[in-house]
């Protein structure tokens, strides 16, 4: 079950999302729900850098939506579009402070099991979304001002 997460000063939300979910559904939907998940994690990945003022996350889902869709028909915008997903998936966690995921490990799922890499990419943004909630929570809140003695 996917749990929301508020993005601190973005105004919008991310969810926790369990992997194995998202491999079981996108093969369950026969790769439908790849798209809507990529789009998703895309969007809050960019929300996330804009509510931390860092360009890093990128800025524009729906091109790296256009990439993985009409693009592989050429099929290097496909794939740089996932490397640029897992690129923004690891500055995520930097900036969350999370350990980001492992560069080797992502590509032997992708070249040797393709449905896992979405499910590894999920894991990470779970710790960097989890990471984010409790630094929404560890905010402390402003002490009163003392009152004037008089």
């Amino acid at each position: 079950m996917a749990a929301e997460v508020q993005i601190a000063d973005a105004g919008s939300t991310a969810k926790t999302r369990d992997p194995l979910g998202v491999a079981l559904l996108t093969l369950v939907t026969l790769g439908v729900y790849f798209f809507v998940w990529y789009y998703k994690v895309n969007r809050e990945m960019a929300d996330l850098g804009r509510a931390r003022g860092s360009d890093e996350l990128g800025d524009s889902p729906g091109t790296s939506l256009l990439a993985v869709t009409l693009g592989a028909l050429v099929i290097v915008p496909a794939i740089v579009s996932l490397y640029n997903t897992f690129l923004r998936t690891q500055a995520a966690a930097r900036l969350t402070g999370v350990e980001p995921l492992n560069g080797w490990i992502a590509l032997a799922l992708y070249l040797l099991l393709g449905i896992a890499f979405p499910a590894y990419l999920q894991s990470g943004l779970n710790k960097v979304w989890g990471a984010q909630a409790e630094q929404a929570v560890a905010v402390p809140a402003p002490t009163p001002a003392a009152a004037p003695a008089g």
